[in-house]
């Protein structure tokens, strides 16, 4: 099968962008031969390549990243490793109870993973902490929801904490914010240093990871796959397709996969004026009480502190977005930042040091793509708005699977439904169109 093109973020990957340059690997040249391919660096590739060392510590691993490590949608997540359930389709997150344990207990598996990884591999301190998070309600209505998945939470006997406008305030340094909801289990990344950290490790183990090397087409020959790249190839008889959405390019799940972009924008540091302007703790993490408002992080960097909004969606079926799209959803984030922090408006507009966006997979009943789709050939992809904790999960899973493991895990995964059809073209769009603009016109003040 040779793969259509490779999916287009547009904007640079900002939390790569503010770190120091970074390790080369080397681009595939030649024929080589593994026993195990990843194809994808991002945290479903990491992670599968990570669980085949282990499952396989004297194996040939092979992993391809089409981009620089760190630069592709790794690299614009927004960094929250979260461990309870958070379906975006809802107005809580919440879904059914027993289906939201499942989640959870799948979710802190993934995160015990990365923990794991982040102490075998000597991850710099910043690089995961687990802080917790705080669903940031700025309207009645947000509160409204805040507490509902309170209640949810208090039904599956998980801790959480409400919190008032003051404390609220007093966490992130505005009074924009009515109420919180905050709970700790919630893992906090620098992602692009997460994914360099990573494939820092895995490359001390002997995993051969070959950067800037798309795999142009993958074919079956006799008992091995042959992923060829634009200067080389890889045979090996199990392959690991950890290339979220970008399935679709390769001949999987046609229309089953609903392809988005977010966009963000990250502030400069700011100065130690600014910062104390600001006040609040040095570092926080709010997620909005409604699924289409605003994600705000304070975090540090470049020995200062910076802010990080994210909202805006566009629906893209082509996994393409323009590249001067950033640039319009920058005015939807100057306003999003001068709303929340009005001490701090003279650094709106161009203070904004970075803009950029990401693609987000999902399906339309919540499932991933996910298990054995030809003969020696596994997928992990369709992360439904969970990259960070489900596409770990779905790595090691897909390694598990291909090694003919099994576990509780495992079996959850593999008892999920296939993602649904969608319906067909101009209606996907005119639909998924409408229900965006129309749920973020509807989340006023949580945007």
């Amino acid at each position: 099968m040779k793969t259509t093109a490779l999916p287009k973020d547009p904007g640079p990957a900002a939390w790569d962008a503010i770190l120091p340059p970074s390790k080369h690997y080397a681009s595939l040249d030649c024929a080589i031969t593994a026993d195990w391919l990843v194809i994808g660096a991002g945290f479903a590739g990491l992670s599968a390549a990570r669980r085949l060392r282990l499952l396989h510590p004297k194996d040939r691993v092979v992993l391809l990243e089409a981009r620089r490590i760190a630069e592709g949608p790794v690299g614009r997540n927004t960094g929250f490793m979260i461990d309870l359930p958070h379906n975006l389709t809802s107005s809580d997150y919440a879904g059914a109870v027993e289906k939201d344990r499942a989640q959870a207990a799948q979710n802190r598996f993934a995160i015990q993973f990365a923990k794991e990884a982040a102490a075998d591999y000597g991850f710099a301190p910043d690089t995961l902490v687990q802080s917790g998070k705080t669903n940031g309600a700025a309207t009645a209505k947000g509160d409204t929801h805040n507490r509902d998945y309170a209640h949810h939470l208090s039904g599956l006997n998980e801790p959480h904490e409400l919190l008032d406008a003051r404390q609220m305030q007093e966490m992130c340094g505005t009074d924009y914010y009515q109420s919180g909801l905050y709970t700790p289990g919630t893992v906090m990344l620098q992602p692009a240093l997460y994914a360099r950290e990573m494939a820092k490790g895995l490359a001390l183990q002997n995993i051969k990871i070959f950067e800037n090397s798309a795999v142009k087409a993958l074919k079956r020959e006799g008992a091995t796959w042959k992923a060829t790249t634009s200067s080389g190839t890889v045979e090996a008889p199990k392959v690991i397709l950890a290339v979220n959405g970008h399935l679709e390019s390769f001949g999987f799940f046609k229309r089953r996969l609903m392809h988005i972009y977010l966009f963000a924008s990250m502030t400069r540091a700011l100065t130690e004026a600014e910062d104390k302007a600001l006040g609040g703790k040095p570092v926080w993490a709010i997620t909005p009480a409604d699924p289409l408002g605003s994600t705000v992080r304070k975090i540090r960097a470049d020995g200062g502190s910076r802010i990080v909004i994210r909202n805006g969606f566009t629906w893209s079926p082509g996994r393409a977005s323009n590249p001067r799209k950033p640039q319009k959803f920058a005015r939807i984030h100057d306003r999003t930042f001068a709303a929340r922090f009005p001490q701090l408006a003279e650094i709106s507009g161009p203070a904004f040091e970075h803009r950029w966006g990401g693609l987000l997979c999902l399906s339309r009943n919540g499932v991933s793509a996910f298990g054995e789709v030809d003969d020696g050939l596994f997928a992990a992809g369709c992360q439904n708005g969970l990259g960070a904790a489900r596409g770990t999960l779905s790595g090691i899973l897909a390694a598990d699977l291909a090694s003919g493991e099994t576990s509780d895990h495992l079996e959850v995964m593999l008892a999920e439904a296939a993602p649904t059809l969608l319906p067909p073209e101009p209606l996907a769009t005119i639909g998924a169109t409408t229900a965006m603009k129309w749920g973020e016109f509807k989340a006023g003040m949580e945007r």
